[in-house]
């Protein structure tokens, strides 16, 4: 089978021109989720060079047999850089083609019909290919690039399958298509590829992640074979044990990776986070950074054999598949294909490099990507935050448009304990008008949440400044289900919500690395399985690592089943198996959210006998032994009669001597239970204080248990999450989970299920309607805001809260569904207080107590629903004129009954104002009145002005 390449040339969107057949040299690279490149190097006296001659497009084609020839994708390549040197009477000439793909270089974004957001143009909700496919077909429009297609839709990859992920996110006019193509690409929301002049979009790591390295025929690239070197490019220079992250609003966070490469003892790394405020945020970007930074990090090329190789590529794999190849120590490995370079010289030898990647560096790749993800990358740049500061006597605020766009982009992490925790990254799209749809510059935003349960109230967890359309929020409890709307809020108007998106907070799903290798050895009669506490290739357990599982079977009669677990690096005894017979070990690592890793590699050992196997079986009983022939001084080598020399009644009571078996002459585990009689253990027989080698556990091994161990007691659950701890130094008491004074009936619940903040709840009886109080640390930031909320009413219409912070305080009638105020108030802050009555759909009615006065906002009734109250001072020049207008600044319901004085308040006339002086008419919002006296005098006029109907 001969590998070889050719060169065939294409008219610019048109035709075969032919195939370029006396190259000197060509060079060709095929990375993932990047623009291919093909350098050609030929001379102008060559067959066939004038093909170059003019712009056109190359195809490098394949084949093993010289008769059929194919294209893969990404093989397609633009003639449009040329090198060449007119004094060289050779002609030599080289071109640098890049691959098709990079004709989107070419397409740009126009602003659209839409009114523009901060001068960027929104997809809200979009997925990849609704953001591709708005990018070409509208340059297709303009008549740009006429040959380029696509096969992808807004709605299904080029695959078929339906997008998994959407986004919303604001491009500038002018951005081009490929680079919105390559940041799609590097947030993991699609892969891409062309083939021939079609543009193809998957969803990312599916239709270009083929896992080739496992099934009956894996591709499996083997020294000799396949790979002729494999240098391995090895750094620590990233490497740290400790990362300081400081985000907004003075956010600091330190994260520890013990388990880290420490060579030269603990190194520190720092993170500067701006706009990060959430603590679970923080951890999620801190953790990553741990996870990239914990171990050397290693590039693997394998330089590929293409005569008598197995697999070829292009044919048999491409960039992106998962292929098996030498890796660490050249044992086989699960890598994943990043770039494919071929080259041809000038004799037709055609030779080759590949770059790979581990399991390792993959997922340092995807935690890149989710960094990218956790910090808002897909949003709209934000200006200052300020606010413009209203005119004096400004219009009632108009009230926002409601949000579009939402999405809710939810992840599990880790919190500095190793535990599950959950995070959302929420973001929508700006709100640039009213609900008439006049063009409004909104104040700002409010996202609130809620359990996606019936009648669970609403909250409000995050509030950002105008150009902000991004929130986080943590930590949640994996594996329950939230709802999420927003709104926007325009000079204290708010807008209506956002539809609502509901998402289940995913558990970890990604189990701990393989463990290294069991270490065997047997000595006294049973075996003794080590583990030095590492995963395959020396990579650190990570935090939430809960337990290794010890996995045993008979070669001869398969059956792995597991025999014991260990919580840190050490060694487990397995006693009782049969001399000279083989036994296979092996491991599992297990994390604290349940996901198990595969098998390590396994080892096999069988258990020595102590002596000679012609002893072995032979029954030793009173016969046997002579009065005082076996002595405790030399006649038997400590230790070398066990349990498993002595036949079940052999040796009876009266064979021993008194307190002849004592402690030391017993080995660990070979008496058990079976071999104990009922009731033959007393009291009388136990010291007083008996010392705890091992471990007691009541229930499953390695699932739901109790256990007391040298440690103290412990419980875990089901996924082998430990739940309760009480400690045998301290005493101290550790519980996660729910604590209730009763299971039904009046109870007290600490930090129950499915709560969002650890709470206390106060069940009165049966039913959901409960009370509850909480600390928040989300109000204020830095701050603890304790909550303590009543249950609803009967007819679910209203709640109260009382909310204490460092500097607010609020007891407040709300509406159970929303969280809106709906009712009374009492509200305190450092320099104000207010009490009074707020309706989100009606006139508030308040009263604001501030060391500059007292304001009241809303209606005075004295008599009815017409009526109401105006107090005002107004100062008018009279300007040698007789009628005189006073406005009230206000307009009433109807036209108002008036009491009012009149004075001269200043200047050398100060006194009662001209006898004169009365009301000529009166209107809703004024008084006119009439003066006898045309002089030219400044009078002040105290008014009362009331409508009772």
């Amino acid at each position: 089978m001969t590998f070889d390449l050719r060169l065939v040339a294409y008219s610019p969107f048109g035709g075969r021109l032919g195939v370029l057949p006396h190259p000197l040299s060509v060079e060709a690279g095929w990375p993932l989720n990047d623009v291919p490149s093909l350098k050609v190097a030929g001379t102008t006296a060559a067959v066939g060079a004038n093909l170059l001659d003019q712009p056109c497009e190359i195809a490098v084609q394949w084949s093993v047999d010289g008769q059929v020839w194919t294209e893969a994708p990404d093989s397609r390549f633009l003639r449009i850089k040329r090198r060449g040197d007119g004094s060289n009477l050779t002609g030599l000439t080289t071109f640098d083609l890049p691959g098709f793909v990079w004709m989107l270089r070419k397409i740009v974004l126009y602003p659209g019909s839409a009114p523009l957001v901060d001068g960027k143009r929104p997809f809200l909700a979009a997925t990849a290919g609704a953001i591709l496919q708005t990018f070409i077909a509208e340059a297709k429009s303009r008549g740009a690039v006429p040959g380029l297609n696509w096969d992808f839709t807004p709605t299904h990859d080029s695959a078929g399958q339906t997008w998994n992920k959407i986004l919303t996110i604001y491009y500038q006019p002018g951005m081009d298509a490929l680079t919105a193509l390559q940041n799609l690409a590097e947030q993991g929301v699609c892969d891409y590829r062309v083939s021939g002049r079609t543009i193809q979009a998957f969803n990312a790591e599916t239709a270009m992640n083929r896992d080739l390295a496992s099934g009956s025929a894996p591709v499996d690239l083997r020294y000799g074979r396949d790979i002729a070197e494999a240098p391995d490019d090895g750094t620590l220079e990233d490497v740290a044990s400790s990362v300081l992250i400081v985000g907004d609003n003075g956010l600091v966070k330190t994260l520890d990776n013990p388990a880290a490469v420490q060579p030269w003892g603990p190194w520190e790394q720092y993170i500067g986070a701006g706009g990060v405020s959430d603590e679970g945020t923080a951890i999620l970007l801190a953790d990553s950074a741990l996870e990239r930074a914990g171990s050397e990090r290693v590039q693997r090329t394998r330089g590929i054999v293409l005569y008598g190789a197995r697999s070829l590529p292009l044919k048999d794999y491409r960039p992106g598949d998962r292929v098996l190849a030498p890796g660490d120590g050249g044992a086989l490995e699960s890598l994943r294909v990043r770039q494919v370079s071929l080259a041809r010289n000038s004799t037709g030898v055609v030779g080759g490099s590949l770059v790979l990647n581990d399991r390792f560096l993959e997922r340092e790749i995807r935690l890149a990507r989710r960094t990218a993800g956790i910090v808002g990358g897909s949003t709209a740049d934000g200006g200052s935050g300020a606010r413009p500061v209203p005119a004096p006597e400004a219009p009632e605020p108009r009230t926002p448009a409601a949000p579009q766009g939402l999405i809710v982009n939810p992840i599990a992490y880790l919190d500095e304990h190793g535990f599950p925790r959950g995070q959302v990254t929420v973001t929508w799209g700006a709100v640039t008008s009213d609900v008439g749809g006049v063009a409004l510059a909104v104040g700002g935003y409010e996202l609130f949440m809620r359990l996606n349960q019936v009648g669970t109230p609403w909250f409000l967890v995050a509030s950002t400044e105008a150009g902000d359309t991004t929130a986080t929020y943590s930590p949640l409890v994996v594996g329950e289900s939230y709802a999420f709307k927003v709104r926007a809020v325009n000079l204290g108007k708010l807008g209506p919500f956002s539809s609502q998106v509901a998402v289940t907070i995913p558990t970890d799903a990604t189990p701990p690395p393989v463990p290294t290798a069991p270490q065997l050895a047997t000595r006294l009669g049973v075996i003794h399985v080590t583990w030095d506490g590492r995963g395959t290739g020396n990579v650190p357990m990570p935090s939430d690592f809960a337990r290794l599982l010890v996995w045993m079977q008979n070669p001869l009669a398969p059956g792995w089943s597991v025999i014991d677990s260990m919580a840190a690096a050490g060694t487990v005894v397995v006693p009782g198996q049969p001399y000279g017979a083989d036994r296979q070990f092996r491991f599992t690592s297990v994390d604290r959210a349940g996901n198990e890793s595969a098998p390590s590699s396994s080892a096999t050992i069988a258990t020595a006998a102590l002596v000679d196997t012609d002893v072995i079986g032979e029954v030793i009983d009173g016969a046997h032994l002579v009065d005082g022939s076996i002595t405790a001084s030399d006649k038997v080598v400590a230790n070398s009669i066990t349990g498993g020399l002595i036949q079940a009644l052999a040796i009876q009571t009266g064979h021993l001597a008194a307190n002849a078996v004592t402690a030391d002459k017993i080995q660990a585990g070979q008496i058990q239970a079976g071999h104990i009689g009922a009731n033959q253990v007393t009291a009388a027989k136990l010291e007083s204080v008996l010392t705890l080698a091992t471990r007691v556990v009541a229930g499953n091994a390695s699932g739901a248990r109790v256990e007391l161990n040298s440690t103290g007691l412990v419980a875990f659950n089901a996924s082998g999450q430990q739940t309760v701890s009480i400690a045998a130094a301290s005493g101290a008491v550790s519980i996660v989970g729910q604590l209730a004074s009763g299971v039904t009936g009046a109870r007290v619940v600490v930090n129950p299920a499915g709560a969002t903040n650890p709470e206390i709840r106060f069940i009165p009886g049966s039913g959901t309607n409960q009370s509850r109080i909480y600390s928040d640390g989300s109000r204020f930031t830095g701050e603890a805001t304790l909550i303590m909320e009543s249950g609803t009413n009967q007819g679910n219409t209203a709640l109260c809260r009382l909310t204490h912070a460092a500097g607010f305080w609020q007891a407040a009638i709300l509406n159970p569904s929303n969280g809106e105020q709906r009712g009374g108030f009492v509200s305190a802050v450092e320099n104000q207080a207010s009490i009074g009555w707020a309706h989100p759909t009606q006139q508030d009615q308040y009263l604001v107590f501030d060391p500059s006065g007292t304001f009241h906002r809303g209606t005075w009734q004295l008599g009815g629903p017409d009526g109401g109250l105006i107090m005002l001072e107004v100062t008018i020049d009279r300007g040698a004129g007789t009628y005189h207008q006073v406005n009230f600044g206000w307009t009433m319901l109807s036209t108002p009954s008036v009491v009012w004085s009149a004075q001269k308040p200043f200047g050398a006339g100060v006194g009662p104002a001209p006898a004169d002086v009365y009301i000529h008419s009166r209107t809703s919002s004024s008084l006119f009145f009439f003066t006898g006296d045309a002089a030219a005098d400044v009078l002040t006029f105290s008014i009362w002005a009331w409508r009772a109907a």
